[in-house]
């Protein structure tokens, strides 16, 4: 695990994702969704995943375009992919999904089905109360009270942490963060779930 400060934009992995990614299958597919700058992509990519880097501004990845084991797909999150037949497709199934200091929520009920049986999704971006701090402030950006929680619950995912609430580094702001998994039954467990060995914090 690579130990980074969380939830700087320039270019360090979220310190969320970087103590989760060890839950992604070694050399798993991975999507990275809406990915800026790329700092997951080259998180995962590093770490010898392929990796699809997703995003309606692909200038912050033009520098891992045509790397081995690295996809840049420029696609209008919020227009062409879409729920219907004929929008982008984002590929899959992958073993671990990443999304950061994103949200448009016509498309959460959609990742966990991107995720091969034993798949990881990591979430984290900005919660309400994050207006008290600037932007983003408005609601349409800002996950509700338990959001991810819910999304995991009525999708199937196993929860293998949640997190929410006010922050002060690298800057004040409210977040949301969860890691889950799309759940491969253990035979001698009743039908639960897998556990997963939980990173250290």
């Amino acid at each position: 695990m690579i130990p980074t400060p969380h939830h700087d934009p320039r270019g360090q992995a979220s310190a969320w994702v970087a103590r989760f990614a060890p839950l992604v299958a070694r050399g798993g597919a991975v999507l990275d969704l809406a990915c800026g700058g790329g700092r997951h992509t080259r998180l995962f990519h590093g770490a010898g995943h392929p990796v699809t880097a997703v995003d309606i501004d692909t200038r912050g990845v033009a520098d891992l375009e045509g790397r081995a084991g690295v996809t840049v797909l420029q696609a209008d999150l919020e227009g062409d992919v879409s729920l219907d037949p004929g929008g982008v497709d984002l590929g899959g199934p992958y073993a671990g999904i990443v999304v950061t200091n994103y949200l448009h929520r016509p498309l959460l009920p959609r990742l966990p089905g991107l995720l091969a049986p034993g798949g990881v999704l990591l979430y984290e971006t900005f919660a309400q109360g994050n207006q008290r701090h600037g932007r983003p402030s408005s609601p349409a950006y800002l996950l509700r009270a338990g959001e991810l929680l819910a999304l995991a619950h009525d999708t199937g995912l196993h929860v293998v942490a949640f997190e929410q609430g006010e922050i002060a580094l690298p800057r004040a702001a409210v977040v949301q963060r969860l890691a889950a998994v799309r759940p491969l039954a253990a035979s001698d467990l009743g039908g639960d779930p897998e556990p997963r060995p939980l990173p250290l914090a």
